[in-house]
């Protein structure tokens, strides 16, 4: 399954139609919970109901592309959510099959419905896991609470030092210099082996796992581009299972992404507290993205609200319905937060999804730090 980067979700975001809109579904197919194509088949069924109930601008043609693509038997190998998008007069349908569970919804707007995959992309940033004891070291590569790629590195120590016994070891002293100096070497394997995926495959974040000594005696051990990285320590012996692995990783995952939004919105009410590159609220954060100046778009995850949209200089407003600056007509949104998403993507910007973040939620539920 490809890994979603920040490069398919811009190419995605770049889609614009000219004519009818572009249909966005995500649909929630995890096996653990949908057990059989029945469970999730009839949540689309109300997905797609309500959308041609209430949006006159959905076209049965992209809800029926969409509905076919999910009755047709898709192949569900490690595949726990979908990401739909359609705009059948446009020729356009792009699947994308997600490793993990989505909230079911579904979009109807003039380019695809994006967010979502930030979200997810920005949520799990590649994870290094290396796990390593005295004869023994694992690295894994996660995203998305999937493994991506793996290593594996076993280097035996004597066994007679072990089994003899003490009148019979001789010199004690240089046969423990001499198990401590494999030990070292097969740690410095070990860090090798690590580095080597980094360059290969690239993760944002290392977690190392052993003992108290082996752990310190690892991290002392790592090349600095890896210690740079280094991030919670995991608790597993070098001999868990995969699933555990994949479970303790996504917990540090989690961390991680919640120490990540709440740095950025601890920056932003900073920033706004000092009257220094920070906005807040969709009216002030709309005025910033619209004169280019936003860095950084934060958003409290599901928020939505409606604005307006001029087509002509595709400029945003919070209320409508005449562009301030070419005075047309502008198209009114049920939820312009879409908007404001697509157009942070299409102009650079980074977007952080913020999931119950209080204090963003305090400050309006949207905020921007600001370039200038």
């Amino acid at each position: 399954m490809p890994v979603i980067t920040e490069t398919v979700i811009r190419e995605l975001a770049a889609f614009r139609s000219t004519g009818s809109p572009v249909v966005s579904c995500y649909l929630d197919v995890d096996g653990r919970r949908q057990v059989r194509p029945q469970d999730y088949e009839h949540r689309l069924d109300s997905l797609l109901r309500d959308a041609a109930e209430r949006d006159p601008r959905a076209s049965s043609a992209d809800l029926e592309v969409i509905s076919t693509y999910v009755r047709n038997g898709f192949d569900r190998s490690g595949v726990r959510g979908l990401a739909m998008f359609s705009c059948a007069e446009s020729e356009f349908w792009q699947v994308i099959p997600l490793p993990v569970p989505v909230s079911n919804s579904l979009m109807v707007n003039h380019s695809p419905a994006v967010e979502p995959l930030e979200h997810l992309v920005h949520e799990l940033e590649p994870l290094g896991v290396l796990l390593v004891d005295r004869q023994r070291a694992r690295m894994f590569v996660f995203q998305f609470g999937q493994l991506i790629e793996r290593a594996e590195l076993f280097e035996e120590l004597p066994r007679d030092y072990d089994s003899r016994d003490e009148a019979s070891r001789g010199s004690r002293e240089r046969e423990q210099h001499h198990t401590d100096a494999l030990v070292a070497q097969h740690l410095r394997h070990g860090a090798e082996v690590a580095f080597r995926l980094l360059q290969e495959r690239g993760f944002a974040h290392l977690s190392v796992g052993g003992t108290d000594d082996i752990h310190a005696a690892m991290v002392a051990t790592l090349h600095p581009y890896l210690r740079e990285r280094l991030t919670h320590r995991i608790h597993l012996p070098v001999t868990a299972s995969e699933k555990e692995i994949c479970a303790a990783a996504l917990e540090i995952e989690q961390r991680l992404e919640a120490e990540k939004e709440a740095a950025l919105v601890s920056r932003l009410r900073d920033s706004i507290g000092s009257h220094s590159r920070g906005v807040a609220g969709l009216g002030d954060t709309i005025g910033a993205l619209n004169d280019r100046r936003v860095a950084t778009l934060l958003v409290s995850d599901g928020y939505a609200e409606s604005g307006w949209r001029c087509p002509s200089c595709g400029s945003l407003a919070r209320k409508g319905p005449t562009c301030r600056v070419e005075g047309a007509e502008m198209i009114h949104h049920d939820d312009v937060i879409h908007e404001v998403v697509d157009v942070a993507l299409r102009t650079g910007c980074a977007v952080e999804v913020c999931v119950g973040n209080a204090d963003l939620d305090v400050l309006g539920r949207i905020g921007a730090l600001l370039r200038y």
